[in-house]
């Protein structure tokens, strides 16, 4: 690269560049770097096509390119993403949040508690916080609990709180599971997408995932069933009469969990699926 390209130069030349790496939707992954180096939202390149380039700015080019390239998730990269009406950090400190985890919080706005209730909510497994961030815009009468046993995870979750002004909405604990709660109040609501991967879905996975994101937030063992049966079972004890437990899930899970549900005594049980079809999320009432 020289100092007389234009900004559609290195455009160009990043797109070809990441769709020989294999990257996915190469030119949107290049519009997304370009505008980061230069500070600007990524329609706004479209505005400075013709803008010459000086050596700094091909420079933080170059670096963030390369990283895509080497397939460092584009979230990491940018160090930001968005969650429903918020924009969280984003850092190899927890997970991506996915489409399916927005789904997830949308199923629970449509289908719990009304929006005006005072509540109990607890989340579990919080990585960067969009789940009880999420809940906490929607329910602003509630009181929020956000769990993870990872430290970093657990600092992330309080950066992106402060954040987004909800710093005094959640607590955070830092716990495996339910064990750092002690005697606390029942929740009303217990929300969770915790690892449901096994090693072997791990490693069919795209090098964005398999190489970069926390396997501690990935990886369950018992066929990825482990943490989900944990969860199915401390729920149960942790909740109010009437309270509701929501789970993201792998596809292969759902007759375990709900033969669990039956037998721990929950009222009811049901398998919803994704916008795919794929069965992805449980809810049980106690």
């Amino acid at each position: 690269m020289s100092a007389t390209l234009t900004v559609l130069d290195v455009v160009l030349k990043s797109a070809d560049f990441l769709e020989r790496k294999q990257v996915e939707s190469p030119r949107l992954n290049a519009e997304w770097l370009i505008a980061h180096a230069l500070g600007l939202d990524r329609m706004q390149i479209y505005l400075q096509f013709d803008r010459p380039l000086v050596e700094d700015e091909l420079a933080r080019m170059r670096e963030f390119v390369a990283r895509r390239g080497k397939r460092e998730p584009l979230q990491y990269i940018t160090g930001q993403t968005q969650f429903h009406d918020l924009t969280v950090k984003c850092d190899a400190r927890a997970l991506i949040p996915r489409p399916e985890t927005e789904q997830l919080v949308e199923l629970v706005k449509d289908l719990g508690p009304e929006i005006d209730e005072s509540i109990r909510i607890l989340d579990l497994g919080t990585g960067t916080g969009v789940i009880a961030l999420a809940l906490a815009m929607h329910y602003p009468r509630a009181e929020l609990v956000a769990v993870d046993r990872s430290p970093d995870a657990l600092e992330l979750a309080r950066e992106n709180a402060l954040h987004c002004g909800f710093q005094s909405r959640v607590a955070f604990v830092e716990s495996d599971w339910f064990e750092g709660l002690g005697g606390e109040t029942p929740f009303d609501l217990i929300v969770s997408n915790p690892p449901y991967l096994t090693e072997s879905e791990v490693a069919e996975a795209e090098s964005e995932v398999k190489d970069f994101e926390p396997r501690i937030a990935l990886v369950a063992e018992n066929d990825g069933l482990a943490d989900l049966l944990r969860i199915v079972e401390g729920a149960f004890t942790r909740l109010s009469d009437g309270g509701s437990l929501w789970l993201e899930t792998g596809i292969e899970h759902h007759r375990a969990l709900l033969d669990a549900c039956s037998r721990l005594g929950y009222s009811e049980s049901e398998g919803i699926a994704d916008w795919s079809g794929r069965a992805r999320f449980i809810r049980a009432r106690k």
